[in-house]
């Protein structure tokens, strides 16, 4: 596998839920990673052909209760790789993400952070780029990535901040909480995430949804509650 020792390969993770088409892209951006010892797909209850799309590009299926929390947390127990990227299934790393994420992994005291992607969306409109933009800032000021960017760290750290707790929505702003800032850290390359819900949404309403679901998670709302106002 590359230079890479044996237990350094990366267990990728995606969760997924009737994804057929945005799967298929993402799976085809790993195909030829020399780090990746296995992907999982952790599927919960897909009725279209995520799971046939998994197994045909060599992707271990585990099934797992509906939600992304949960099924992260299932995807994390079956894999056996030292290292972790947990990748959502409507985005895909761009060309040359291998070799950062080696830079990353080769890194002193890589295995005390978690690395995240540089958010890039598959559209031509100003308003990504200005969303971009502002991503970009919260990740820097706030230290706050989300799961479209990617998460990649050691088992051991994944372990010790006690992994993804099995919520339908916000375990993404919940487990780098609990990493906290300083244990976080930008890998150079970009994940391209699809802008097909800002399209349909709206490049206005749907981040000041998301910014609402978030405050509400922040004030102590409980998850399942906010999940509903999410959609």
């Amino acid at each position: 596998m590359g230079t890479f020792q044996e237990h350094k390969e990366i267990s990728v993770v995606i969760p997924t839920l009737d994804a057929a088409d945005e799967l298929r892209r993402a799976l085809e951006a790993l195909s030829g990673a020399a780090l990746i010892g296995e992907i999982i797909v952790s599927d919960g209850g897909s009725h279209d052909e995520t799971v046939r799309i998994a197994e045909k590009a060599g992707a271990r299926v585990v099934n797992a209760p509906r939600g992304r929390g949960t099924q992260l947390a299932e995807g994390a127990s079956a894999a056996r790789g030292e290292w972790l990227l947990f990748l959502h299934a409507d985005c895909r790393l761009a060309a040359g993400w291998d070799e950062a994420a080696a830079q990353f992994i080769a890194a002193p005291r890589a295995t005390e952070r978690a690395g995240y992607f540089n958010f890039a969306l598959d559209d031509t409109h100003p308003a990504a780029r200005r969303l971009e933009r502002i991503v970009g800032w919260r990740c820097r000021v706030l230290g706050l990535p989300y799961g479209d960017q990617g998460l990649l760290m050691a088992r051991r750290l994944y372990d010790a901040v006690g992994g993804f707790a099995p919520i339908p929505l916000m375990e993404d702003v919940d487990f780098v909480r609990r990493l906290g800032r300083r244990r976080l850290a930008p890998i150079a390359a970009s994940i391209i995430v699809s802008a097909r819900r800002y399209r349909r949404d709206g490049y206005w309403r749907r981040p000041l949804r998301n910014l609402l679901c978030v405050s509400l998670y922040f004030a102590g709302v409980p998850p399942a509650r906010i999940a509903r106002l999410y959609g």
